[in-house]
């Protein structure tokens, strides 16, 4: 199965005005050129499409006492990471631990002076490096996250030994907080809810938990700026309210710097909905600008009373330039911004079209979006992995804000929704977002609560399901008349331009 480049060379004699010469080098290499230029064509629907943007695998470290955020830190960056293309994974060292010892009793298992626990934690830790091992040579990771307490110097310069070894680049993050009152409300909202405390009473846990930090306080080294300026590290002092960075080596490295520097951990909601049901909407057409239907001026009408009834402090309105999202802000009566980067995915060659005349028109680029909708990009216009990266500044200035509501598109609301619920470039295309729904999503302790809240305004449905493959489908496989077109127009035209009957024969066969 798959694809089958065939190329037979049959070279007669091309006429030149000195005579009569076999074919030309540069002839095939005319021919590699237009076969790796028809290769090229496809390759943006592979895995190879991945950004490699570093030379070797990259090790964050976390560092920093427990119930410092060192976790809610992990997967936020790793979802993150991961939303904009690199492959990331969090390794939870607490999870390894759990695993190797079914039930925790106390504190005591953390006592510096406990010999066989010690032990266990050792063996866990190497377990854990080892399947971060496996994760970057088996399963093409980029970036691992190592969440650990990783408080003494000894385990830190085991863990460069060892990425030195590997190959490696580290990258330290530590998180630092003396504010009582942070502390108090990480233990309460997530430790004492932790699988080391089911069934347990939560002042009795609350009070394990806090010996559990003194244990390891006996032992705590942080980062040091003379003896570690050799590291690259970033240190964050009571959730962001001061950074330290040191020795950033890489792009990768100024990314990571520059997201946690964005995020922070104030309470807040974050509102997404589509504009208003559209004119163009209603006669089933994509994209274009397009003002609101009378449906959709209803709707727009019943957010604002909704937004009113909500009595949401400093709420900030988003929009994108186009006519539908701006009308529907218009109804709102509060100030907004409008974005350029909010607005919707361009369809290119098939703006104004329907689904169907799209199928009619253009019937290679329907299937192959359906093949890979994700990575396809329309004729002269986007991709959904085009549309992540124009949105990453909006996504940073997400980060900053406390109370948003967004009024986008449905595509750019995919790609929103996929960064705050962790969704794959998958899952992120066909993500529902219906027209006339608000969704809101409050930031809990390791992700985002989600609540679907329909205003009771009729609209049509835009969502395209996912199609169901045929059976024995496994990948992107070129349609005939792509072929032909190569076989008969492109490799002849390169061929036979010699003007003096020079016959090629290149068979692109599929298989």
């Amino acid at each position: 199965s798959g694809l089958m480049v065939s190329c037979v060379a049959v070279a007669q004699h091309v006429h030149t005005g000195d005579g009569q010469y076999p074919c030309r080098v540069s002839q095939v290499s005319q021919l590699a050129a237009a076969l790796w230029l028809w290769a090229w064509y496809f390759l943006p629907f592979s895995s190879a499409s991945v950004p490699q943007l570093t030379n070797s695998p990259t090790l964050i470290v976390m560092v920093g006492l427990p119930a410092r955020g060192k976790t809610y830190i992990s997967k936020k960056l790793t979802r993150y990471l991961n939303w904009i293309g690199f492959p990331t994974k969090v390794f939870n060292l607490g999870q390894y631990r759990r695993d190797a010892v079914q039930t925790y009793k106390n504190f005591e298992f953390f006592r510096q002076d406990n010999k066989e626990a010690m032990q266990i934690r050792k063996a866990c830790a190497s377990n854990a490096l080892k399947d971060i091992c496996i994760y970057f040579s088996k399963e093409n990771g980029q970036v691992a996250v190592f969440d650990a307490t990783n408080t003494t110097r000894e385990r830190r310069v085991s863990i460069v030994s060892f990425a030195k070894e590997k190959g490696y680049k580290v990258f330290f993050v530590e998180s630092i907080c003396d504010d009582p009152d942070i502390i108090a409300q990480n233990i309460t909202e997530v430790k004492v809810s932790s699988p080391d405390y089911v069934n347990c009473d939560k002042e009795e846990a609350l009070a394990d938990f806090l010996k559990r930090i003194e244990c390891y306080k006996q032992t705590y080294v942080p980062l040091d700026d003379e003896k570690d300026r050799n590291l690259s590290y970033i240190k964050i002092f009571d959730v962001g309210s001061r950074y330290l960075v040191n020795r950033v080596q890489d792009h990768i490295q100024s990314r990571i710097v520059y997201y946690l520097m964005n995020i922070h951990v104030t309470p807040r909601s974050i509102y997404l909905t589509r504009h208003g049901e559209s004119e163009l909407n209603l006669l089933g057409r994509i994209g274009g600008d397009s003002g609101l239907s009378p449906r959709g001026h209803k709707y727009a009408a019943s957010l604002g009373s909704f937004l009113k009834g909500q009595n949401i402090k400093d709420l900030k309105v988003w929009t994108s330039h186009m006519k539908r999202t701006i009308q529907t802000a218009e109804h709102l009566g509060v100030p907004y911004e409008q974005w350029k980067a909010l607005n919707e995915i361009d369809a290119g060659v098939c703006e104004e079209l329907t689904y169907e005349e799209i199928q009619e028109k253009h019937p290679e680029e329907f299937a192959l979006r359906d093949q890979d909708k994700y990575r396809y990009r329309y004729p002269k216009g986007e991709s959904y992995e085009d549309l992540v990266h124009r949105l990453e500044p909006v996504i940073m200035e997400l980060e900053r804000q406390e109370n948003v509501l967004v009024v986008c598109h449905q595509a750019v609301m995919r790609c929103l929704l996929a960064y705050l619920l962790d969704k794959t470039s998958d899952e992120l295309p066909y993500l529902k977002c219906p027209l006339h729904t608000v969704l809101r999503l409050t930031p809990v302790a390791y992700g985002c609560k989600m609540e679907n809240i329909f205003l009771n305004v009729e609209a049509v449905n835009t969502h395209r399901e996912r199609p169901v493959k045929q059976k024995g489908e496994n990948g992107l496989k070129p349609s005939i008349n792509v072929v032909n077109f190569l076989n008969l127009c492109l490799i002849p035209a390169i061929w036979g331009g010699g003007g003096g009957g020079g016959v090629a024969c290149c068979h692109i066969v599929l298989s």
